[in-house]
């Protein structure tokens, strides 16, 4: 592959610095990530993905668009009401960049459909807002050798989470929560959420991405970031791997 004359003027900026370079633009490009939920969390982390020249983008959301939606979810504006989240997500970020090739799945993603949708994304970024998706996609990314990037977002208060199941070291989100946990901690509609969160959350997933495609920096596997945007606080966590987990076998 080799960059056009276009690409090389639009990815300049970070094809100059040393740990990217023409052969990593190449290698995001050629990459495959598919973002599961196009909402707080999927908005920030598509217009940046889009931005950066990853070519292949999945999207799926069986969601339309809320008034309820627009403080956070920042792909969408007032004339998109009631329009499905996956295609308009789409066609934004198709616009943002038209390198990219851009699919989207207008369904909810569950046991039957996901191996369907997902095999052939190695990298899967998690911004859905509830516990049952979300363990889904933990074993599915775990069974699969996927690389994941799990997000959640609550009040003030926000966690990232990086699995590479590439490596058999890595924990899974099964060994942090020793149960399952309710979905009210994911509840934005009853505990609120600020709106400038979730693209904090957002955009370091999609850092996140960048770093696992290139293996550049210092890992997120095996940690959990913590966030308060309130007090403005990032700390990370150690997570141990739990004997005889899923991500085990």
């Amino acid at each position: 592959m080799k960059l056009t004359e276009k690409q090389i003027k639009r990815y300049s900026r970070q094809m100059v610095l040393k740990k990217i370079g023409p052969i990593g633009q190449k290698k995001l490009l050629n990459s495959k990530v598919l973002v599961v939920g196009a909402g707080g969390l999927g908005s920030p982390v598509l217009i940046y993905l889009a931005a950066l020249g990853i070519g292949n983008i999945g999207i799926i959301d069986h969601d339309k668009v809320d008034l309820s939606n627009l403080h956070r979810q920042i792909l969408f504006e007032t004339g998109d009401l009631k329009k499905q989240k996956s295609k308009i997500a789409g066609q934004k970020i198709k616009k943002i960049n038209s390198d990219i090739n851009v699919s989207y799945y207008q369904k909810k993603l569950d046991h039957n459909n996901i191996d369907k949708i997902a095999k052939k994304y190695p990298v899967l970024v998690d911004g859905s807002d509830n516990f049952k998706t979300k363990f889904l996609i933990n074993d599915y990314a775990a069974k699969n050798k996927k690389i994941l990037i799990t997000g959640a977002i609550n009040k003030f208060d926000g966690q990232i989470f990086t699995f590479n199941f590439h490596n058999n070291k890595s924990p899974c989100l099964r060994c942090f929560f020793q149960t399952y946990p309710s979905d009210q901690l994911l509840n934005c509609e009853i505990d609120g959420i600020l709106g400038t969160l979730a693209g904090i959350v957002g955009s370091i997933q999609a850092n996140e991405v960048v770093k696992e495609i290139l293996n550049i920096g210092n890992s997120l596997c095996g940690y959990m970031l913590i966030i308060n945007s309130l007090d403005l606080n990032f700390r990370k966590a150690k997570i141990t791997k739990k004997k005889n987990c899923i991500c085990d076998k």
